[in-house]
């Protein structure tokens, strides 16, 4: 059975810090695409960050600079360190895994996703 569960969130204020973690099991982990999805209330979900199996790194342009993606393939444990956090990242925040050849991520669609967490809520107040 697989499971993706998320901690670390929280409420801070603008231009605090908070530190994701999410715990994966039931599956392959280091051979996954993972990464991090946040969906604020009336807005689609986006994808946030994602890291392939080989540690190779992406981001959404309102976050680079300021967050940080990284992956323990041995404790099957994804990272989302977010640094000088804005109100505009108030949302919750899913952990998943993409299923592709060589662990590779392939896809932004969020449909193409395979595993999800139940989330985990950051709030940013000014």
């Amino acid at each position: 059975q697989v499971q993706l569960v998320e901690s670390g969130g929280g409420s801070v204020q603008a231009g605090g810090s908070l530190r994701l973690s999410c715990e994966a099991s039931g599956y392959t982990y280091n051979t996954y695409c993972m990464g991090w999805w946040r969906q604020a209330p009336g807005k689609e979900r986006e994808g946030v960050a994602f890291i392939d199996s080989d540690g190779r790194r992406s981001y959404t342009d309102s976050v680079k600079g300021r967050f940080t993606i990284s992956r323990d393939n041995a404790k099957n444990t994804l990272f989302l360190q977010m640094n000088g956090l804005e109100p505009g990242d108030t949302a919750m925040y899913y952990c998943a895994a993409l299923r592709s050849d060589g662990g590779y991520c392939t896809s932004n669609n969020d449909e193409d996703w395979h595993y999800w967490g139940q989330g985990t809520q950051v709030a940013v107040s000014s």
